[in-house]
């Protein structure tokens, strides 16, 4: 790595940091992926770029590159498995991504990976109790305590469901954990406030107990885009569309990550649609 690659990364990070996304791309692909840069800060700075790009296999590979960057300091190796965790989630891998996690939130839990786990969970439950049959492969634990799962063989139908069941069981019941602990963690943190009201809302069929979590994150940062979405939905359900509006055009301007509920594009529709556009 020469210093006009480390220069170069370091005005990208500047860049980035201004909004000239375009500019901060050309510059972190000329420092990182032509000049050899090996600096966390820079390879995070230019996977985050990806990411919200939406460009998910480049960023995973230069994540895991980042890994042995010298400056991996704790707090960017714990920012380095949220961000590998959220491409997991955006290519079909999110089993993956919450198991890589759960094991750096295990090593350092810090509200970073209690915000994302969080998330994640109640994504991995929206996605439904999975559904036996006769070709359904059901993992179980190894013989030995430190063995990988594997197949359970020679079940009925109803024996899989059984299982498959009490899997789902046993992942909501470590969600409402982890997410409860995210609070005790911080009770103020948006995020955390906001996962609680989702798994309320999607989860555990509590629309009325989760408007109070909702609420709460609102309380704590007026812009975030998913307890913004959701407390539109209940201005919808009481016929109070001005209202719902007002936060919509709020939440459409915020910065969209992997890890919303909505995308941008969502967003725009359900304000046409509520404009009668």
């Amino acid at each position: 790595m020469g210093f006009l690659a480390s220069l170069k990364g370091n005005q990208a990070l500047r860049a980035h940091t201004k909004g000239e996304v375009a500019k901060a791309k050309k510059l972190y692909h000329e420092a990182v992926d032509e000049g050899g840069v090996m600096e966390a800060r820079v390879m995070l700075g230019y996977a985050l770029l990806l990411i919200r790009e939406g460009s998910y296999e480049q960023a995973m590979a230069l994540l895991i590159k980042a890994q042995k960057a010298p400056d991996l300091t704790p707090d960017r190796k714990g920012q380095l498995f949220v961000d590998y965790a959220a491409c997991c989630a955006k290519t079909g891998q999110l089993d993956k991504g919450v198991k890589l996690l759960e094991k750096q939130h295990a090593r350092t839990p810090i509200g970073l990976t209690y915000q994302t786990l969080g998330y994640l969970y109640v994504e991995q439950l929206a996605q439904g109790k999975p559904v036996a049959a006769e070709d359904t492969v059901v993992m179980v634990p190894g013989p030995h305590e430190f063995s990988d799962p594997v197949p359970a063989e020679g079940l009925s139908v109803e024996e899989k469901q059984e299982i498959l069941d009490a899997q789902w069981e046993e992942k909501k019941a470590k969600a409402i954990k982890l997410i409860d602990d995210s609070l005790e963690y911080d009770d103020e943190d948006p995020v955390c406030l906001d996962n609680k009201g989702q798994l309320l809302y999607r989860i555990l069929g509590d629309k009325a107990g989760a408007k109070e979590w909702f609420e709460k994150a609102h309380e704590e940062k007026p812009t975030q885009i998913d307890s913004l979405w959701f407390l539109s939905r209940y201005d919808v359900e009481a016929g109070d569309v001005k209202a719902a509006i007002e936060k919509l055009e709020t939440a459409v301007e915020g910065r969209f990550s992997p890890l919303n509920v909505v995308d941008k594009a969502t967003v725009e529709a359900e304000l046409k649609r509520l404009r009668g556009e």
